[in-house]
């Protein structure tokens, strides 16, 4: 099979545990892009959070995309274009922060230039604030310090206790939202039936390109929906195994040892 998308998560697949891109991999990923083969992040990361690695992969120089936050926006590179984007309702921020007070978890949504937090922020939302190059903003009444839609929000506390909460917000949200774990740390929300697979199957009807000329990689719970629409999907070797049942591949080298390099070898 001759592919010509390659979709890659960030964390955990494109990043090492440093959050950082090795040499080989950068290198790999360039040459790809010469070849002919667009790239597309795909990332729960607001674009903010997402810039820095693209223009180190040369994304705009090669007229490559970004897929960000879960599927809610996809922007492209090279001209700074918003070609697709879905928000949440307006109220759910308001009613999340009742909720993760209710619950004793933290809670914020993703502005544009600054994440609005609905709690005081935990250690997990300053590390997303660290990732994403936003700052925090504090708002003790989320609802009247935001009157526009965003397209995410982020849920956050210790694995344990967002395991017992998932279901209950699952239920009370599935009409309105969808929320999932993207770490055993985060839970995302994100608009109704919007996912990385949502979100790709609008950017191949745009590009003309078949879905079984993509080639999917990824390692986390978010990534599962891309993995199983992808013409290939790749699970990283560091990748849960409820990932790597649903991957057509996994990587014999983790996110440690350049699997993504592996990936381009073997596939591409």
């Amino acid at each position: 099979m001759d592919y010509e998308l390659l979709v890659l998560d960030i964390d955990g697949t494109v990043t090492n545990s440093k959050k950082e891109i090795t040499s080989r991999t950068r290198e790999a990923v360039i040459q790809i892009q010469k070849k002919g083969i667009k790239v597309v992040l795909a990332s729960g990361r607001p674009p903010k959070g997402v810039y820095p690695i693209a223009r180190a992969l040369q994304l705009e120089e090669h007229d490559s995309y970004l897929l960000t936050f879960n599927g809610g926006r996809i922007l492209r590179m090279k001209t700074g274009e918003c070609m697709f984007e879905k928000r949440l309702p307006l109220h759910i921020p308001k009613r999340l922060q009742k909720d993760a007070r209710l619950h004793g978890i933290g809670m914020a949504a993703y502005g544009e230039k600054v994440i609005y937090a609905g709690t005081m922020p935990d250690k997990y939302l300053e590390f997303e604030s660290s990732i994403s190059r936003m700052p925090i903003e504090y708002h003790e009444k989320l609802g009247s310090g935001l009157d526009f839609a965003v397209n995410q929000c982020i849920l956050t506390g210790e694995p344990e206790v967002l395991e017992r909460v998932e279901p209950i917000l699952f239920h009370k949200y599935y009409h309105e939202a969808q929320i999932f774990h993207s770490e055993p740390f985060y839970l995302e929300v994100s608009p109704k039936n919007v996912d990385k697979a949502y979100g790709l199957k609008y950017l191949l009807q745009a590009l003309g390109i078949p879905r079984e000329k993509m080639v999917c990689c990824g390692d986390s719970y978010n990534d599962i929906s891309m993995l199983q629409y992808a013409g290939l999907g790749i699970a990283m070797e560091n990748a849960p195994e409820q990932v790597k049942m649903v991957a057509d591949a996994v990587t014999e080298k983790d996110n440690d040892h350049d699997g993504i390099v592996e990936v381009i070898e073997r596939f591409l």
